[in-house]
């Protein structure tokens, strides 16, 4: 009987393995995500005016009016693809949050403070516990917006190096994190306010004086926090980089002890790095702070909340600078110049990148082709009349298929909100559950999507380790822990349904 287990076992990790292989081959297949991206704006274009010629439409829930598709091949459009390509590609989200943020990190990591540091790491930190400390840190650095997708993403590869493992390993599971465990923290981060901003306007459709909390589904993600991180140790360490095997690029972290000069110099970037913290703390703990919200005198939303990527390469800088300094790595003013130009040379592909990927986002949104695709899929689900779970888990099926498109959390959630949260209502569910529901649908697919904003940046970050890493290899490497999120999250999601669990701080399950 063990025997035939062990086969069966070994059956299904081929399965697996072949599968796996197949979606990395036929995803590297396709051209270079530069081209791809041009390729695709091409085909937005083409589809666009397919569309309008069709009179495609529908009536946007949210306002009531009617969002028909628009040709991006007429006169008017055609001038602005010309006139506005400059203005896609400077107002991308993920361009300026990126360089910003490698400017502090490439300054740490040229002085040597980033591998010093490591190599502390590394000497006193068990091997065992380096991947869920990774992914944990991944989904706690959600309550820093976007930052977290510049500075632990790259971060965890450089930690899988230190640790003699592969660095798409540790990249993976840091986007793993970041992305597809977007909406369990601890912490209370910026999207949770906007989206019960959202849910709440939906739900007032149905109940005016119907008030739906930031603190909503506070209980169901923080335990969700755990348990991603689990389920992403389980699916990095058995399934992900053991289909990576050894890692052979001429990429390296130097792992000689740490001489008493940098042990020195980390000290004091150490109380460079302190310092400044407590300079932070003071402009926000003061009830009415420099850096909290001049108006209501919040902490989120707030400057600081906004502000947060510059502080972060800051927070990477100074301690970089001060390490420098100290180790003798930085002599004068020019050396912090040369290493700042070098992080930015480092970022030239992307920064092409982000050129052709911010004229295809910008395409999709101009054709309206996004709204199309989310309020289609959302009166599918309305028309199917199955109610209880069955129709939360569809619902959730309907937000994984529909965040495939449309990459924006709120976006989605503006569009989906006005017609699930007064429908769950009318069949007595509250809109804090309906909102938990969209939540898990919206993280687990952020991970395999190229349309999230972020996906090209990975991709270009991976390839700093395997050049020939293309969309193919990050979607299949993503590919499981998506799957994987995505069915725990929903078993714990049925779980607290049946138990009839709080989701969070007065948010109950029915109404």
């Amino acid at each position: 009987m063990p025997e035939t287990r062990d086969a069966s076992a070994q059956a299904k990790s081929k399965w697996v393995e072949k599968s796996l292989a197949f979606i990395e081959g036929l995803g590297n297949k396709l051209p270079d995500p530069l081209t791809l991206f041009f390729i695709l704006s091409l085909f937005i274009i083409v589809v666009s005016a397919i569309a309008a010629s069709v009179n495609l439409s529908v009536v946007h829930p949210g306002t009531g009016k009617t969002v028909a598709a628009v040709s991006l091949l007429t006169p008017n459009s055609v001038r602005r693809i010309f006139t506005q390509a400059v203005k896609n590609f400077v107002e991308f989200p993920p361009l300026g949050t990126v360089l910003v943020a490698m400017l502090g990190v490439g300054v740490a990591e040229a002085t040597g403070l980033l591998s010093a540091l490591l190599r502390e790491v590394v000497m006193i930190t068990p091997r065992k516990l380096i991947t869920p400390v990774v992914i944990f840190a991944g989904v706690l650095a959600n309550v820093a917006s976007d930052a977290g997708y510049v500075v632990l993403v790259p971060l965890g590869a450089v930690i899988f190096l230190a640790f003699g493992r592969h660095p798409l390993a540790g990249l993976a599971a840091a986007f793993a994190g970041v992305a597809g465990g977007f909406s369990a923290n601890l912490l209370i981060s910026s999207l949770d306010p906007l989206l019960a901003g959202l849910t709440q306007t939906a739900a007032q459709l149905i109940r005016p004086e119907y008030q739906v909390n930031a603190t909503a589904n506070y209980y169901f993600m923080a335990v969700s926090t755990f348990l991603i991180t689990l389920i992403g140790w389980f699916i990095c360490e058995k399934i992900v980089e053991p289909r990576l095997g050894a890692y052979t690029g001429d990429a390296d972290i130097q792992m000689d002890e740490v001489t008493a000069t940098e042990r020195k110099a980390l000290r004091w970037a150490g109380y460079a790095f302190l310092a400044f913290i407590a300079f932070i703390l003071v402009l926000v703990i003061p009830s009415q702070g420099i850096l909290r919200d001049p108006q209501k005198f919040t902490i989120i939303p707030s400057p600081f909340i906004d502000g947060i990527v510059f502080i972060i390469a800051l927070a990477f800088f100074i301690p970089g600078v001060v390490y420098g300094k100290v180790a003798g790595t930085v002599r004068n003013n020019k050396d912090v110049a040369r290493f700042l130009g070098n992080a930015m040379s480092s970022m030239g592909y992307y920064i092409a990148l982000a050129f052709i990927a911010a004229q295809f986002i910008s395409y999709f949104a101009w054709s309206n082709l996004g709204i199309i695709v989310a309020v289609k899929g959302a009166d599918f689900l309305k028309a199917t009349g199955i109610t209880g779970p069955p129709l939360l888990i569809l619902f959730i099926l309907v937000s994984v298929a529909i965040d495939i498109f449309v990459g924006s959390a709120s976006a989605k959630w503006a569009i989906m909100a006005p017609i699930f949260v007064p429908m769950f209502m009318l069949l007595g569910y509250s809109p804090e559950l309906v909102q938990a529901a969209y939540r898990i649908g919206d993280s687990t697919t952020n991970i395999i999507t190229p349309l999230m904003p972020y996906f090209p940046v990975v991709v270009a970050f991976g390839q700093r380790y395997d050049k020939s890493l293309g969309i193919g290899t990050l979607i299949s490497l993503m590919l499981p822990y998506s799957i994987a999120f995505l069915i725990g999250w929903s078993v714990l999601f049925v779980i607290w349904f049946m138990f009839g669990l709080p989701l969070g701080p007065g948010a109950g399950m029915r109404i």
